[in-house]
């Protein structure tokens, strides 16, 4: 994103690096600023698999969404979706099983919008502009009421998200929220920071992280993040290092351990 930034919501400071698209850079994505891509090549410096990591994640997701597939979800509810890039949920299922329904939620407002002109023409995906707190809103919303069948098993998406809520929010209470209202046989997916892995300079990363966004993260150890699956059964190999959570040969391995066990990534069922 260069050049003329008059079109940017004015609730959006270009200057002010955001997760979303300091993410959507590390996957080769345009939907970025400068703040972002600085912030972006500085951790790099401190992390040079941080990139690696990113794809993992999005690998991850397209293992978990196919194994939900499989298992009969036919509707998918994806919190903290970010900016559109290549294998988005929607573009992933829908490939396998066009009558799946996909609703994506963000609080940004650039992602929202960004998502939109994405889905443009798509009846069976739309993205909801809310908080991941605001269950209420999210699940009352035009595009929930019209998409999701809570009658039904759903598909729920929580990557790379609970890491930028402090325990002041209590986000295992958040996930148990949604838990609580989604039907027997729904599928929780999540992915997190590993606060006890061997990544290195980690500790470095997230105070340059902290200090150039206004969203902190928060790396969890492996019990920590297990917690956020309390009340379903998690299904194996259990709460892994992303690459090794159900390899199919297509999101590869890294040789640093420390980068494939930086994310932490599980699947669970509501029995």
């Amino acid at each position: 994103m260069v050049g003329d930034l008059s079109w940017v919501p004015p609730e959006v400071d270009p200057s002010v690096a955001h997760p979303a698209r300091v993410y959507d850079y590390w996957l080769g994505g345009a939907s970025n600023f400068a703040a972002d891509r600085a912030l972006a090549e500085q951790i790099n410096k401190l992390m040079p698999g941080v990139r690696e990591a990113c794809r993992f994640n999005r690998a991850f997701l397209r293992r978990a969404a196919i194994f939900m597939l499989d298992a009969g979800i036919r509707q998918f509810l994806d919190i903290g979706s970010g900016l559109p890039t290549a294998g988005n949920l929607h573009e992933i299922v829908q490939q396998l099983e066009p009558s799946a329904r996909v609703v994506y939620v963000d609080r940004d407002p650039i992602a929202v919008a960004h998502s939109e002109l994405l889905l443009r023409g798509n009846d069976r995906a739309a993205i909801v502009f809310a908080d991941a707190r605001e269950r209420g809103t999210i699940l009352t919303s035009p595009e929930a009421k019209r998409l999701l069948d809570l009658s039904q098993p759903v598909g729920l998406f929580m990557l790379l998200l609970l890491h930028f809520m402090p325990d002041a929010w209590d986000p295992a209470g958040i996930v148990a929220g949604y838990r609580d209202v989604l039907p027997s046989g729904s599928y929780l997916a999540v992915s997190h920071v590993a606060a006890d892995g061997d990544a290195k300079n980690l500790g470095a990363a997230v105070q340059v992280y902290d200090q150039n966004t206004h969203n902190q993260p928060f790396p969890r150890t492996h019990d920590e993040v297990l917690s956020f699956f309390a009340g379903f059964d998690i299904v194996e190999p259990g709460l892994v290092g992303c690459p090794m959570w159900r390899p199919d040969g297509m999101g590869g391995i890294s040789d640093d351990p420390g980068i494939n066990s930086l994310p932490y990534a599980g699947v669970a069922r509501k029995p």
